[in-house]
């Protein structure tokens, strides 16, 4: 899985500047400041994925400490409907004090009757048609944990991108995925590369020695994968955003002593791993 090159950049499409496949994003129970999220901008991360609430990230954008035609805004989009969809869009451009949020993905779509919903005259998909068409969306995405149905509904044409869950211990994006997704030349996002911190720590199956890798190796082992255009990180507070932004210094994929190391671990991990398919 890992290469000699690890690719640093990606292009979007869609009038979208390139963007660092290491992006940014936060959590309702997260506490960057905005003054965080600019010094991320300012060391080159300028994918940002907002989570709707009115924190450091839509204060960063309000701001505008950065060159807004060089970062592109993400955001996730709750609602089913039309008038929903266009409700919630509309509030937040309003709370992000911008006239265009690049990428919007339908959030957490993981059955066929949602699906339906929102492709379905008067559903939300006419909202972000429309809006993109008004220059205030670029790229029409979907979030799901559900690979095969995520990949079923990419073939449709109407997705633009897909954010799916890949890490060490969730791997199956390679086989029911990534190979859509390559063969329509669509961006995949990616979320969770720690499998929320449980790669770092370890198991009972692990030996007594052995020291799990920190969190931006977890990083590096999912961008390690081309096919991931984006892996998200979603730093707590400034400390662990710090310790996130040592791989800009370090850009490289796992060897493969290391890549074989990380994703045993990984298996043993999902063994632990409860009902997460």
């Amino acid at each position: 899985m890992s290469s000699a090159h690890l690719p640093r950049m990606v292009d979007l499409g869609h009038g979208c500047p390139p963007v660092l496949r290491l992006g940014l994003a936060t959590r309702g129970n997260t506490h960057l400041e905005a003054r965080d999220v600019e010094y991320a901008v300012a060391r080159g991360v300028n994918y940002l994925n907002w989570c709707g609430y009115d924190d450091g990230m839509a204060q960063a954008t309000r701001d505008k400490p950065f060159d807004r035609e060089q970062v592109v805004i993400a955001m996730q989009l709750g609602e089913r409907s039309r008038s929903g969809a266009e409700r919630e869009l509309a509030d937040a451009l309003h709370t992000l004090q911008t006239d265009r949020i690049d990428v919007v993905t339908f959030y957490y779509v993981e059955e066929d009757q949602e699906w339906n919903e929102i492709c379905c005259p008067g559903g939300a998909l006419e909202a972000l048609v429309a809006a993109r068409g008004k220059g205030q969306v670029r790229i029409i995405g979907l979030t799901t944990h559900q690979r095969a149905l995520g990949a079923k509904w990419a073939q449709t044409g109407k997705l633009d991108m897909l954010m799916i869950r890949y890490n060490a211990a969730h791997r199956g994006a390679e086989d029911d995925v990534f190979p859509v997704t390559k063969r329509l030349r669509i961006p995949v996002v990616t979320f969770t590369a720690q499998r929320w911190g449980a790669l770092t720590k370890s198991t009972s199956d692990s030996p007594e020695e052995f020291a799990p890798s920190p969190a931006p190796e977890w990083y590096r082992f999912a961008l390690a994968n081309r096919s991931a255009s984006i892996v998200l990180m979603a730093p707590t507070n400034r400390r662990e955003l710090e310790e996130d932004l040592i791989l800009l210094d370090d850009w490289r994929p796992p060897s493969p002593e290391e890549f074989e190391r990380m994703a045993a671990h990984g298996r043993s991990v999902r063994r632990h791993a409860g009902g997460f398919p």
